[in-house]
């Protein structure tokens, strides 16, 4: 029986989880697809830039990210990428509005999990 070799992981990768952002996971994933791949500059000026809301709850989790690169890791900012940047389905407040005739319709307050993973590029 041939024994596999376990190849060290060469990279770090970096987290930061946001959790219970007040979004529908649609949305946030609309701009965190936005982000996925670049390096963390320019993610940073595409997220201050963009119009939509949830781009600053994606900001601030990129952030936090970056800052537990620098301190935890002690890893050079500079070369940093976004690595994954990927949104779970969290819980959904149930509320209902009244209308007319004694009658209600639903709204449905969805929340999501924000997850960005940064990784140090190779030059």
């Amino acid at each position: 029986m041939a024994k596999r070799l376990r190849i060290a992981q060469t990279s770090i990768d970096v987290v930061a989880k946001n959790r219970m952002v007040l979004a529908s996971p649609r949305k946030v994933n609309l701009v965190a697809k936005m982000i996925r791949g670049m390096s963390v500059a320019r993610a940073l000026d595409s997220l201050q830039f963009c119009k939509k809301a949830v781009a600053r709850d994606v900001r601030k989790t990129l952030l936090s990210a970056i800052a537990n690169a620098e301190n935890n890791y002690s890893l050079d900012v500079d070369l940093l990428r976004v690595k994954e940047a990927y949104v779970g389905k969290a819980l959904t407040l149930r509320r209902f509005m009244a209308r007319a005739k004694g009658s209600g319709s639903p709204i449905r307050k969805k929340f999501s999990h924000l997850t960005v993973v940064l990784c140090e590029a190779e030059v």
